[in-house]
């Protein structure tokens, strides 16, 4: 009895010095998180609690009055005849036209493509020799929070090269792959650089802001959150980066990864050759695109020969997969490379067969959000938490700040950053326009509610895809555990994005070209 105490007492003192393990406030996070069941039961649970939920409502007849909206909203009863006919109906529908599938797929074929021909590792490898191990969280961060400008193609690209980033300079893969997706996910409102994003929140300012007859006079465009995202694409990588040196990484402790993998930084002449030639087929293929896009009258632009938005950048997950696909492919053909890893198509099958569990997972959260859309409790939600604003009298910054939590909060069940600006904006342009506010700032503080609670919301799909790929380096990684390593970059981010935009308040700093803190 009294060896097997001490076996336990050390056995315990031994899980308290474990680097993975949480504790405080996290670690009840993680416990709590590890105890819901696998996503799979999670979401089924979630679409019969929507479900029930609607056809309570609905049996004493709420209706949804929008701002703008001539008829009012009814919630639908999901459990109804009519619900149940319309949600079979759409099974197939709400799961083949996913917006996350089809470019996490694609993707996924050119990046399997460069990944097993070893293209990727080698470059990572080569380009990360010179650069300072202690310099590569914050180089990590700034990439990541620009990611917006691929869109949604970030999240599925940036995260995996971050690992194999920290893991070619001997620094756990998991700080690099968790940490470049919190930054992607909560600095994904601002950048350096203008994307399809910009485009999508500015078209729907502009039409909500003409529902208000001041709101003629206001010309939106999509650069009108510029300089503000700007700003937040220099600061935001600078919190980002200390976070994943000196809060996630000692949380993970030192990679235990294998020598060649540790030792992997350094590169031979040939693979450097490969490389270089390889990079040099995509920069062609680059450059080839641009021209396309610039030439007057060209398919790839937009009605009237706008740029953004335009098929080339609706389409840039395209783009992004040959690109990786081209990278992969001339850098098998240089070196070469051994035959099973020149087998295009064997690549391919072995890296969506690795997509399995996040294919399924697809099926049943396709299944819930078109509950949710059916039902329109989203609706409810948003107009009900807009009323509460102008019910307590909320003026000035006081307003934004509240913008920003209503957007945060929403974001925890409505991830598309256009569906949810949509929903928001026919109640909340218009009522902050009356306050004297303009409509980009209005939108920019929107844009932060839109980020920081991104990473960390269970809707959030390219959440469970971060898992998946996090079990490479810790098979035994559950959700739970995944959600508290990553909670510390939300409040972190939000404290700084509205110290951002109090910056821009205060001192009048207008947020665009031609744009202004207050209108006119």
């Amino acid at each position: 009895m009294t060896t097997n105490k001490h076996d336990t007492t050390e056995q315990l003192a031994i899980d308290e010095r474990e680097p993975g393990r949480l504790g405080g406030v996290l670690g009840l996070i993680e416990r709590l998180g590890n105890k819901l069941p696998n996503p799979f039961l999670l979401f089924v649970g979630l679409l019969l609690l929507i479900a029930v939920a609607s056809t309570v409502v609905a049996a004493f007849h709420v209706t949804v009055s929008v701002p703008g909206v001539k008829d009012v909203v009814p919630i639908r009863a999901a459990l109804s005849p009519d619900g149940l006919v319309a949600l079979m109906q759409g099974v197939i529908d709400n799961f083949v036209s996913f917006p996350a599938l089809g470019p996490v797929l694609v993707v996924v074929l050119g990046v399997g493509v460069a990944q097993g021909t070893g293209a990727l590792e080698a470059a990572v490898r080569l380009v990360f020799a010179r650069v300072p191990r202690s310099a590569v969280p914050y180089v990590v961060a700034l990439v990541a929070c620009q990611g917006h400008v691929m869109s949604d193609a970030s999240f599925l690209v940036i995260p995996p090269l971050a690992a194999l980033v920290f893991m070619a300079v001997g620094r756990h893969p998991l700080a690099g792959l968790i940490g470049a997706y919190a930054c992607t996910a909560t600095g994904y409102g601002g950048g350096l650089l203008m994307g399809t994003l910009d485009a999508s929140l500015a078209g729907i300012t502009q039409k909500a802001a003409s529902l208000l007859p001041a709101g003629h006079d206001f010309h939106g465009n999509i650069a009108m959150n510029y300089y503000f995202g700007v700003a937040a694409g220099l600061i935001l990588p600078i919190v980002g980066g200390l976070l994943i040196d000196k809060v996630l990484e000692p949380k993970l402790g030192p990679w235990q990864g294998t020598q060649a993998e540790t030792e992997g930084v350094r590169v031979s002449r040939e693979e450097k050759r490969a490389v270089l030639i390889a990079a040099g087929a995509v920069a062609v293929f680059g450059v080839l695109l641009t021209v396309a896009w610039l030439v007057p009258g060209s398919p790839l632009q937009g009605e009237g020969g706008t740029l953004v938005p335009s098929p080339l950048l609706s389409n840039l997950v395209i783009a992004i997969s040959l690109s990786f696909l081209i990278f992969g492919l001339v850098y098998a053909r240089v070196l070469p490379v051994q035959r099973d890893k020149r087998q295009v198509g064997k690549l391919m099958e072995q890296a969506i067969r690795e997509m399995a569990g996040f294919i399924v997972l697809i099926f049943i959260v396709s299944q819930t959000l078109a509950v949710l859309a059916y039902s329109n409790l989203g609706v409810l939600m948003a107009v009900k938490l807009a009323d509460s604003a102008q019910s307590v009298g909320l003026r000035g910054f006081g307003v934004l700040v509240f913008l920003v939590v209503l957007s945060s909060l929403l974001n925890l069940v409505i991830t598309s950053g256009s569906g949810l600006w949509s929903l928001e904006s026919t109640v909340m342009v218009p009522a902050l326009m009356l306050l004297g506010l303009s409509p980009a700032m209005i939108q920019a503080a929107h844009r932060i509610g839109d980020s920081v609670t991104q990473a960390i919301s269970p809707m959030h799909i390219f959440l469970y895809l971060v898992l998946t790929m996090a079990r490479r380096y810790e098979p035994n990684l559950k959700l739970g555990t995944l959600v508290a390593r990553l909670v510390p970059f939300a409040p972190a981010f939000a404290v700084v994005w509205i110290a951002i935009l109090a910056l821009f308040y205060f001192l009048g700093l207008p947020p665009g070209p031609g744009q202004s803190v207050f209108l006119p």
